[in-house]
């Protein structure tokens, strides 16, 4: 089987992510830069296509030019892997992993979240500015929850693991429909 992992990384969780799938499923990886110079016949002999991108604010980072290709490959099995700062028990990540996706899409995309952290030290300004902003707008919040919440994305933590891959290697596998 033939597999492809095109990834976009900021600080390095998504990346980590997209190298131990490209390992476990012996597939050749790419960041987004590269694949986007390959024409549309090099995407031909891939029996499995995967996008590795980092969520921000609600989205996935990048996802449009996999989205905008994924209609010409409803025949290969497709992934998305969504890389958050959110642990994957967080019961509001299951509403939101899909909603990006059209109706359509969801009929040949299978979308995955796998837990990152945060890396400040590597954020670019904006990023990092963005986050220090909603950091403290849930300090600020009236509920422990949210305040408890704001304390821990303040500082940088690093929660990834490779066992998070598991469903979505069964799933490429074809072990999981």
């Amino acid at each position: 089987m033939k597999n492809l992992i095109v990834y976009t990384s900021q600080t390095g969780f998504t990346k980590r992510y997209a190298e131990w799938l490209a390992e476990r499923m012996n597939s050749d990886l790419f960041d987004l830069k590269d694949a986007q110079k390959k024409d549309d016949g090099f995407f031909q002999d891939y029996e499995t296509i995967t996008y590795a991108g980092w969520a921000m604010a609600g989205s996935v980072v990048k996802v449009k030019w996999f989205l905008d290709k994924a209609a010409a490959w409803k025949e290969k099995r497709l992934a998305i892997i969504i890389v958050g700062s959110s642990p994957n028990d967080n019961p509001d990540m299951d509403a939101s992993i899909r909603a990006f996706l059209s109706e359509e899409q969801k009929k040949y995309i299978e979308v995955f979240y796998c837990q990152g952290g945060l890396n400040y030290d590597k954020m670019k300004a904006p990023s990092r500015l963005a986050m220090k902003m909603f950091v403290g707008a849930l300090k600020k919040k009236k509920d422990e929850k949210s305040r408890q919440m704001g304390e821990f994305l303040s500082k940088s933590y690093d929660i990834a693991d490779a066992k998070y891959l598991d469903p979505v290697v069964a799933y490429l596998q074809g072990e999981s429909e």
